[in-house]
């Protein structure tokens, strides 16, 4: 790796006034998977573009779509001469839709357009030209109807002839424009390379050339400007009930996927980055640690204070498994750390490219987390782009109102973007674990070694909501309290937090799955009852104080349809879904945690209780299932409940011989535990005799 690399680890996405969420969010996903584990995709807003040393650890600087003239607003005259000048002297400038107005001499936005209109000269002028938009009519602001699958044709001279380079290729378009003129610019000196076009006709004037994208030398440094959206990405679109065409949109988008992936490495690689191999398993993000109480924040690093080591200024716990840095403000544009925290991570192993899959053997545990304490106030959404703080702990105080007894749990929220496993973060470093009280919650949107049964590890998608939360149960209760009901006061909790979701969501089709799963109403099979998992659950447990310390990991497939469903998926099978919204992650959560605390503490009182043991049953899936033991020549047996003292699956051996051919029961009861096979708890059951 050159010196110049070296120093350069930061691809900083723009997150200030003008931007939207939505395109930040594209952003960030997209750059983390193409450019993992070479740099760390870091939000940036204007306060830093204005006052960090940012410039000589950047890499690249990205400009997402919005609105421009928010860019201008707060970044006009002092902010827009450190990006030129940071450009200049040989950084890279990428621009997507409203970051490419923003960085052309002059934007013309939906002239004549009264209440749209925007015109006026812009400071950056790295495109020595006009943009001018919308290259196609129908944009509205904070709306997606006038979205639409623009094709682009690849210009591959401009990439010096990359054979592997699409033709072209669908791309998301919602409002961008064209560079006018560019062919004759080009031709009159200015050193510019058109590198897409547009296909079809546009509602505005461009020029000889439709230009969508183009290329711009600027002093030692470059830029790239585009009118259309080469970063979103199909999987992150969410549908539109009241944009019939939209699904089409969607689906022409995916088809092409591969495509856009391919050009959007080049473009980067043109910038002079280093683009991973196959599609890269993103980075790891910063961790967030906030509290309903901001004080609370403050508090729990003091709790710490006797595994905390101080190394060159800097402040680390170092746990069994994992290096946690907590970062300081004034350190964030530290070259030496910055180089520290990465360098591990840029020499660890790619994803296999032919699988697509994380390579089992990469570790990740050498890899520094990054811990950020946010003590005067919560992340702001475009810090978090994928959670919203203040949506979270209101959500908190609303469902303590409406259930007594919850009052503490996800006080304390550790959230990070991309991490690697909740659950391993907790479970593996005791050091930590040990000084962290119950109700500690730790959630991500992203994990790149999701832990399941077994040795089962996936790379958890965004969509879901992924959450560990820590239960330190006492010790002398274990008898009457057993470990394991916790896995079954959690399924309840997922139900319930469902169930309870808001006004109309009584009727919701969910159920448990024994031991571990939570199931919902297949939406691919609408005209049968049948039923998909849609969430999972994985209790870790040491002991430690007096106390069995559990981590309760949960995992809900919340608005991601894949790998199986998820809740959104759900709604269009519900006879009042027209009244139903989304699923809001940051909501469900705080459902989630105040249904758990107050299940435990009905638990902790009077152990798994006739009316727990009901509501169990109220919500599973097994009454009178009939089971094969296939490790005892193939007994059958009928489902007909739990066993009250630890848990395990109880059945009652059948026979046939009833009337009309029915099963007929033995008497005979059986008491069933799994083989912990990793895949289906449901094989290999193993008998054994009440």
């Amino acid at each position: 790796m050159t010196s110049r690399k070296l120093n350069k680890l930061n691809v900083l996405v723009y997150t200030g006034t003008g931007s939207t969420l939505e395109s930040v969010r594209h952003c960030i996903y997209s750059l983390r998977r193409l450019l993992s584990p070479n740099y760390a995709v870091i939000p940036i807003t204007e306060t830093a573009i204005l006052k960090e040393p940012w410039a000589p650890t950047c890499v690249l600087l990205v400009f997402p779509g919005g609105a421009d003239l928010g860019y201008c607003r707060v970044l006009n005259g002092p902010g827009n001469r450190n990006i030129a000048q940071y450009v200049r002297r040989g950084g890279a400038y990428l621009g997507f839709c409203a970051g490419g107005y923003y960085g052309s001499q002059r934007c013309e936005f939906e002239v004549e357009n009264a209440s749209m209109e925007v015109v006026g000269s812009r400071e950056l002028g790295f495109y020595p030209g006009i943009c001018r938009g919308g290259a196609f009519k129908g944009f509205e602001y904070h709306s997606e109807r006038g979205a639409r699958a623009a094709d682009v044709r690849v210009r591959k001279e401009g990439f010096d002839g990359d054979r592997e380079l699409p033709e072209v290729f669908k791309c998301y378009y919602n409002g961008g424009g064209v560079f006018v003129d560019a062919e004759k610019l080009a031709g009159e000196g200015a050193e510019v390379d058109i590198l897409a076009e547009y296909e079809g006709d546009l509602d505005v004037e461009s020029g000889e050339v439709k230009a969508a994208m183009v290329y711009c030398k600027v002093g030692e440094g470059a830029a790239i400007l585009t009118g259309p959206h080469p970063e979103f990405d199909a999987v992150n679109l969410g549908r539109h009930s009241d944009l019939p065409e939209y699904e089409k949109l969607i689906e022409e988008l995916a088809a092409d996927e591969p495509s856009r992936t391919t050009f959007l490495k080049a473009c980067l690689t043109k910038l002079g980055l280093e683009v991973s191999r196959g599609t890269a398993i993103p980075s790891l993000s910063k961790l967030h640690v906030s509290s309903i109480h901001h004080n609370e924040v403050g508090e729990l690093l003091h709790s710490l204070d006797d595994i905390i080591t101080k190394e060159d200024g800097e402040e680390y716990i170092k746990g069994e498994n994992d290096l946690f840095h907590l970062e300081k403000p004034e350190s964030r544009w530290d070259l030496t750390s910055l180089s520290r925290a990465l360098q591990s991570e840029l020499e660890r192993p790619r994803i296999s490219p032919s699988r697509g899959s994380p390579d089992p053997t990469t570790n990740y545990s050498h890899i520094p987390k990054r811990i950020v304490s946010h003590e005067t106030a919560w992340p702001e959404p475009k810090e978090t782009p994928y959670f919203n703080h203040a949506v979270y702990y209101s959500s908190l105080r609303q469902s303590r109102e409406q259930n007594p007894g919850a009052e503490e749990w996800g006080d304390v929220l550790m959230y990070g973007e991309v991490v690697t496993s909740t659950n391993t973060l907790l479970e593996k470093n005791h050091k930590l674990l040990s000084h962290l009280s119950t109700g500690f919650t730790l959630a991500a949107t992203t994990q790149v070694a999701g832990r399941g049964r077994g040795s089962n590890v996936w790379v958890a998608p965004p969509g879901s909501l992924i959450m560990s939360t820590v239960i330190n149960h006492p010790a002398h209760l274990a008898s009457t309290r057993p470990i394991v009901f916790i896995q079954y006061l959690a399924a309840i909790a997922i139900v319930e937090a469902i169930k309870t979701y808001d006004v109309g969501y009584e009727d919701f089709p969910v159920k448990v799955k024994w031991p571990n799963d939570v199931y919902v109403r297949d939406p691919n099979n609408p005209d049968s009852v049948t039923y998909v998992k849609v969430a999972g659950i994985l209790a870790n447990c040491s002991y430690t104080g007096g106390n069995y310390q559990v981590v309760l990991g949960i995992g809900i497939n919340t608005n991601n349809a894949r790998p199986t469903t998820s809740l959104d998926a759900v709604i269009p099978l519900m006879s009042n879904k027209d009244s139903l919204q989304p699923f809001k992650i940051e909501r469900l959560l705080a459902r989630l945690l105040a249904r758990l605390e107050v299940l435990y503490g009905e638990f902790v009182k009077g152990g798994f209780s006739k009316e727990l043991e009901e509501k169990y049953y109220r919500y599973w899936l097994h009454s009178n299932q009939v089971v094969t033991l296939e490790a005892e020549g193939g007994v059958r047996a009928r489902v007909v409940g739990i066993t009250r003292d630890w848990g395990m699956l109880k059945a009652e051996e059948v026979t046939e011989g009833g009337i009309n051919g029915a099963l007929r029961g033995t008497g005979r009861v059986w008491a069933l535990q799994s083989d912990e096979n990793s895949f289906d708890f449901w094989r290999g059951l193993v008998k054994r005799k009440i």
